[in-house]
């Protein structure tokens, strides 16, 4: 399937792929800033359904080509779309189903934030289940500056109430180190170190039980508005389940021998 797969994503134009060792790279790659327009999204969306099938990819790692991860929408693309009569619901779908193909995707991915993201590319860092950020990196929701609002629902996910207000009302960058310290990233280091960085969390991830972690992500994603006793009552269903499964009982086993597990991801 990896091969059949390899072989689609190679003719992407917005996005170059990098497979090794369960480990899919994504990059974005849409000079000069990674600017996202429609095909942007339309290719996202392809991307991440075709690695979230793949057996052989067990965690995912998301950055930008260069200097600047992504400078968001192309700002010039709705002057065209809002001549077309039905053009905004139609360009408002098409941008919901790219960010919820990252939300959805079933496997782990981590951002490596590698410079600015700054709108839609600022949602796109947030919505990765990790964010390592460079030093060199901000983050910043710049709408405000156009006239335009959105991205609220997202940062707030992401930011305490008051951090999430200030980034919206006053389009203010938040660097590499200030996300660390609000604990919206879980490391920060150099630019040259950030993909290095994401890329070992990744294969650390890809080394556990892949339907282990396939339950967790599910967890995360269904118990998310759940209350308390619910989120845990579902969390419960998946590890009986787990029970029943090779892998499963491949690391009990592994446990009591006091070796390292071989998973086969059944």
């Amino acid at each position: 399937m990896l091969k059949k797969a390899l072989k689609i994503l190679a003719d992407l134009q917005r996005f170059r792929i990098e497979i090794d060792a369960n480990v899919a790279t994504i990059i974005i790659d849409a000079p000069p800033v990674n600017a996202q327009d429609r095909l942007f999204c339309e290719e996202l969306v392809q991307v991440l359904d075709i690695l979230g099938a793949a057996h052989e990819v067990r965690a995912i790692v998301l950055t930008g080509n260069g200097k600047i991860f992504s400078a968001g929408a192309d700002l010039l693309e709705p002057s065209a779309i809002v001549e077309d009569v039905g053009g905004f619901p139609r360009q408002n779908r098409v941008i919901r189903a790219a960010f919820d193909a990252v939300l959805e995707c079933p496997k782990p991915i981590i951002c490596a934030l590698n410079g600015a993201a700054i709108g839609a590319g600022c949602i796109y860092a947030l919505l990765c289940d990790i964010l390592v950020a460079a030093e060199e990196s901000y983050v910043a929701m710049t709408e405000v500056d156009y006239g335009l609002a959105g991205g609220a629902r997202y940062v707030m996910r992401a930011f305490s109430p008051s951090d999430a207000r200030m980034m919206i009302y006053t389009g203010e960058r938040v660097n590499g180190a200030d996300l660390l310290r609000m604990n919206v990233a879980s490391a920060c280091v150099a630019r040259e170190s950030v993909l290095a960085e994401a890329q070992s969390l990744a294969s650390t991830i890809a080394q556990k039980a892949p339907l282990a972690i396939l339950a967790a992500k599910r967890s995360f994603s269904i118990t998310e508005e759940m209350p308390l006793r619910d989120g845990y009552r579902y969390e419960q269903t998946q590890t009986a389940l787990l029970m029943e499964t090779g892998d499963t009982k491949e690391a009990i086993a592994a446990f009591a021998e006091k070796r390292k597990p071989v998973f086969r991801g059944s």
